[in-house]
């Protein structure tokens, strides 16, 4: 009978006291969004703001007064001063510039102390506000999450915005090129010399991008096909079909290592081991001029290349077949050779077919073995051991060095982009709809 009054005493306590809606740590999240946020928001536009503020704090300096009025004079001669106050440099190659050190050292140091000032009171006013909110009642996890939801939604608007500033900038440069250059003259011409155009020869006929356009088809989507589909394809009947579970552990690992291998070191290999080889075959057969920089060489090794791509989705493909339909052939009395080629390659084509796509997206944009091992020349040609180039190969050497960006030379090598972008836009896509229509029909 006495316990009855002080459970109601305790009752009556729980119920006056404010429950909780958020836990503990989703407060101390949203303080912590309050105290950095604020404060990192300013110092990344005060980063950007304060080498202005500083110029202009050391041109207002008595010292300054002895810089040439010459543009780029003067903005040579405060580079090096701010090089030096910075650390950056150790002596000047204008004498003038020494006398500018030491004001550009007293202007950073103002700004950045008044940068670090107005941070730490954005970051304590930050702390203040985020305490005044905190309290049993306050949705502290709605806010937090409301945070976080924004910023993944500005990390996915990243790459969206990023490819719509490629695709804005390609199609403005590659207007200005064909307001010089007509784009019939552009897309079926049958010679590409932009040196000669350049040297003031004029931009007619010297912009035909039909040798390009042949070269990385025949390097890409031709010559390296061949080597990448058969054995690609091979490769993953071996390892699902064949191969015990060890074997497979370890050669399907080996194989992919291929993706991984720098193209620079493939370049090489190209250039230093097949292409030679490829020149003294060559001769061998009776063709005696043949180069040494060939479309054989290049094709064969960017095929060695993009097998991983080929065998991986072969791979899944063929692993996604149901099992059914294997059991099924073998019980009707098919060996296995009749069921892979009869049953399993036919149900799994749709993948291949994606997989094949995407390794051709990924060979007809590959730059460093055609540079190193096809050569330069735009040679409209079916020999291939003749040198030929491709349109990524022209669009590194159109851009190289110091370019006027007023010129159609230049201008070029954006069209050129162009046409490569939206070629392996079309050929991801239809990629993507094979192998979305292919699990559609398994899953």
């Amino acid at each position: 009978m006495r316990l009855a009054p002080a459970a109601s005493q305790t009752g009556d306590r729980s119920r006056k006291r404010p429950l909780l809606h958020s836990l503990p740590s989703y407060h101390g999240w949203y303080a912590a969004l309050w105290v950095l946020g604020p404060a990192l928001v300013f110092l990344a536009i005060w980063a950007n703001v304060m080498p202005g503020l500083v110029t202009g704090r050391v041109l207002q300096d008595p010292a300054a007064a002895a810089l040439p009025m010459d543009a780029m004079s003067r903005s040579a001669i405060l580079s090096e001063a701010r090089n030096i106050a910075q650390g950056n440099a150790q002596a000047a190659f204008d004498p003038r510039a020494n006398a500018l050190i030491e004001p550009y050292r007293s202007a950073n140091r103002f700004y950045s102390l008044g940068g670090a000032l107005a941070a730490l009171m954005l970051a304590l006013a930050g702390g203040a506000f985020a305490f005044t909110r905190i309290r049993p009642d306050f949705r502290a996890r709605t806010k937090v999450e409301r945070v976080v939801m924004s910023a993944l939604l500005l990390a996915s608007l990243i790459a969206i915005v990023t490819t719509v500033g490629i695709v804005g900038s390609l199609l403005w440069e590659s207007l200005r090129f064909f307001s010089m250059v007509s784009p019939l003259d552009f897309l079926f011409g049958l010679k590409w010399s932009p040196q000669s155009a350049a040297m003031g020869y004029g931009n007619e006929n010297a912009f035909g991008a039909v040798p390009l356009f042949w070269g990385t088809i025949f390097i890409g989507a031709i010559i390296a096909m061949f080597v990448a589909i058969p054995l690609g394809l091979m490769s993953a009947i071996y390892l699902t079909q064949y191969a015990k579970p060890a074997a497979r552990a370890w050669l399907k690992p080996m194989l992919e290592v291929l993706a991984g291998v720098p193209t620079v070191v493939y370049g090489y290999f190209a250039a230093l081991t097949i292409a030679p080889n490829m020149r003294d075959f060559a001769a061998w057969i009776g063709i005696h001029n043949a180069s040494s920089e060939s479309a054989l060489a290049a094709g064969l090794v960017m095929g060695v290349m993009i097998i991983p791509f080929v065998s991986s989705m072969a791979d899944d493909s063929i692993n996604s077949v149901p099992q059914s339909m294997r059991d099924g052939s073998l019980a009707m009395g098919a060996t296995t050779s009749e069921t892979i080629r009869q049953v399993l390659i036919p149900a799994a084509l749709p993948g291949v077919v994606g997989g094949v796509l995407l390794a051709v997206s990924r060979a007809i944009g590959e730059t460093m073995i055609v540079v190193m091992a096809a050569g330069l020349a735009a040679n409209l040609t079916l020999n291939p051991f003749a040198s030929v180039t491709t349109v990524t190969t022209q669009i590194v050497q159109l851009l190289t060095g110091d370019q006027e960006f007023d010129s159609a030379k230049t201008l070029a090598a954006f069209a050129l982009g162009l046409v490569l972008f939206v070629v392996t836009l079309l050929l991801n896509i239809v990629a993507l709809q094979v192998v979305k229509r292919y699990r559609e029909a398994y899953e």
